[in-house]
């Protein structure tokens, strides 16, 4: 049977999305509730998926990856076995951050952080281009960041 949110674990989801570091006691006064009953909620949204992961939001630049690079990637072949194989390999880069099959131009779309476009160009020529079916890549560097969220706006659903 699914989960079905209601407007508290709403709520919940948006103060943790948020700020993931908050104590369930500060949410529950927050909410004008006990602490046990927000536990067990967050439990809940845990056990059913809606919480995937807690993490802390690094800023890349501090740490020295200042490029953010989109690639379009486009395989020779569409067999189920390409695609496969594609995402298994492109899985071990640590350079690529997020990988989504699409519609329309390319198959891929991957989203990369590195140092530098010369720490980029490595990666093409050490990494990527060695892969066997491997068809087009387009590469679209960021030049600057118009907007930066993971958070989903709950209002909408």
């Amino acid at each position: 049977m699914a989960y079905n949110l209601d407007k508290i674990d709403i709520q919940i989801l948006s103060i943790l999305q948020n700020d993931s570091n908050r104590t369930t006691k500060s949410i529950a006064q927050e909410l004008g509730m006990t602490t046990s009953p927000i536990f067990e909620r967050i439990k809940k949204l845990e056990k059913e998926g809606f919480i995937k992961k807690y993490v802390a939001v690094l800023d890349h630049k501090k740490i020295g990856l200042k490029l953010t690079v989109f690639v379009g990637i486009t395989l020779q072949g569409h067999t189920r076995s390409y695609l496969t194989k594609f995402v298994m390999e492109i899985n071990k880069f640590p350079e690529i951050v997020e990988c989504h099959r699409v519609s329309g131009n390319f198959d891929y779309l991957l989203k990369l952080i590195v140092e530098d476009i010369e720490a980029y160009e490595t990666f093409i020529i050490s990494k990527l281009t060695l892969l066997p079916y491997l068809g087009n890549v387009q590469s679209l560097i960021t030049l600057s960041t118009g907007k930066d969220t993971n958070e989903i706006d709950l209002s909408r659903i």
